[in-house]
């Protein structure tokens, strides 16, 4: 750093006893040295003064290039002067913010851990327990023939060999165009190769919903419909507790025409609805309903 002294002269001397000394320092460049005379002033004695300005070459080694022209604050006596500039103090904010955030990070890859998928050994097709899923149990109707005008097949004369046998069927209702439940007895009277040996007849009751079943059970007939004159095997309606016998005709009033199935107990009002019966052959067609 350079310093510059001001000196005072008086006549060409230096003013000594001059009660004043006036000193200046202020940085200037390295290596810079000078002398300057400043004019004559007047001084407090009224005295010629000369000023002159010595300039002092100092070695600053200390100091890089980028430091040399930085101005200094003032020295104030009783004020000590700025220290260092200390290192800025970490914000403990941050700190907080990025430890929750690890935190998350770790609670979000457990629960991912946690949670994932857990995939079952598979088994080998040996050791897999094969389930018997049951069959379904086949429809009773499609276990019965279906009499139609183009098949109207029923039986054979061997199935209605022996008297007293019956087989169900199915027949196709012209007038509603439903398949009715029907039955075919053999009669023990008449020959088995004559339509007059069999007695085909309508399940469903003329006159309500229910099915008319075919009793060969002569107690049965006893218990349940308290006939007791049974010698063979009758039609019942299990409803009205109507018995039928299939050995006897009736005359069906109003109409002329004789239906078998003549009504030896009970209120219904007429017969089972017959069905007329062809044999051709060996075979047993079903023809049409009443």
């Amino acid at each position: 750093m350079g310093g510059l002294r001001f000196a005072v002269f008086a006549n060409g001397g230096p003013l000594q006893s001059a009660p004043f000394l006036v000193a200046y320092q202020s940085k200037v460049p390295r290596g810079l040295d000078f002398t300057a005379s400043l004019f004559p002033f007047n001084c407090e004695l009224s005295t010629s003064c000369s000023l002159s300005i010595e300039s002092m070459r100092s070695q600053m080694t200390d100091q890089p290039p980028s430091d040399r022209f930085k101005t200094e604050m003032p020295q104030i006596p009783g004020v000590s002067g700025p220290g260092p500039r200390s290192a800025a103090a970490p914000n403990p904010a941050v700190k907080l913010v990025i430890g929750l955030l690890a935190v998350l990070l770790l609670v979000f890859l457990g629960a991912r851990w946690a949670l994932r998928p857990r995939h079952a050994p598979t088994q080998s097709v040996e050791q897999q327990p094969q389930i018997e899923v049951p069959s379904p149990a086949p429809d009773p109707s499609t276990l019965v023939p279906h009499a139609t005008p183009a098949d109207p097949g029923i039986a054979s004369l061997e199935e209605m060999a022996k008297p007293w046998s019956s087989k169900e069927f199915y027949i196709h209702n012209r007038l509603s165009g439903e398949s009715v439940p029907a039955l075919l007895i053999r009669l023990p009277t008449g020959s088995p190769s004559q339509s007059s040996g069999y007695w085909a007849l309508s399940q469903k009751s003329p006159y309500g919903d229910c099915q008319l079943e075919y009793v060969t059970d002569l107690e049965k007939l006893k218990t349940d419909y308290g006939f007791r004159a049974a010698k063979h095997p009758m039609v019942g309606n299990p409803c009205s507790r109507t018995v039928f016998d299939p050995l006897k005709t009736t005359n069906l009033p109003g109409t002329g025409a004789w239906a078998r199935g003549s009504i030896v107990q009970g209120s219904d009002l007429r017969p089972p609805l017959g069905i007329e019966i062809k044999v051709e052959g060996k075979k047993i067609l079903a023809v049409r309903t009443e």
